[in-house]
């Protein structure tokens, strides 16, 4: 069974602020001879790692928006200088642009389950595409979209 993973986006002000951060990871991985991937690292390693990786993804939320999300390729326990236990989540380096769905504040990550993830933007070529962030966050907010 696909589960997912949702997280905040702390630092990022818009998508395409994401999508900058991870071709920036990407092109340093390719530069190291590394796979272009980027990661995220955590504090608290998912117990349900099986599900996770059955095509799971992680959803970020983008001021206060389910907006985005990354396919999970691997999810890597290891432990850090300070002998601090760790778990690195290896993301694919597309970054998949989600039908907007408000998030309140949380910490850590939490699980989502597939029936309760948004679906991708623009599957079916919706013509959503060309819409400016901040109309389809307010149309979002309104239900509209």
């Amino acid at each position: 069974m696909t589960l997912h993973l949702i997280k905040l986006c702390v630092g990022c002000e818009s998508i395409d602020d994401l999508r900058q951060w991870v071709t920036d990871r990407s092109l340093i991985a390719i530069a190291a001879g590394q796979e272009p991937h980027s990661e995220h690292v955590t504090r608290m390693v998912p117990k349900r790692m099986r599900d996770l990786l059955d095509g799971g993804s992680l959803y970020w939320v983008i001021k206060g928006q389910l907006s985005a999300r990354q396919p999970l390729l691997d999810i890597v326990e290891f432990t850090d200088s300070d002998g601090i236990g760790r778990c690195r989540l290896v993301l694919g380096p597309e970054v998949i642009e989600t039908m907007p769905q408000p998030k309140r504040p949380f910490q850590g990550w939490r699980y989502l389950e597939s029936k309760d993830a948004p679906r991708d933007l623009y599957e079916g070529g919706q013509s959503e595409k060309d819409m400016p962030a901040e109309l389809k966050r307010e149309l979002a907010e309104l239900g509209l979209l």
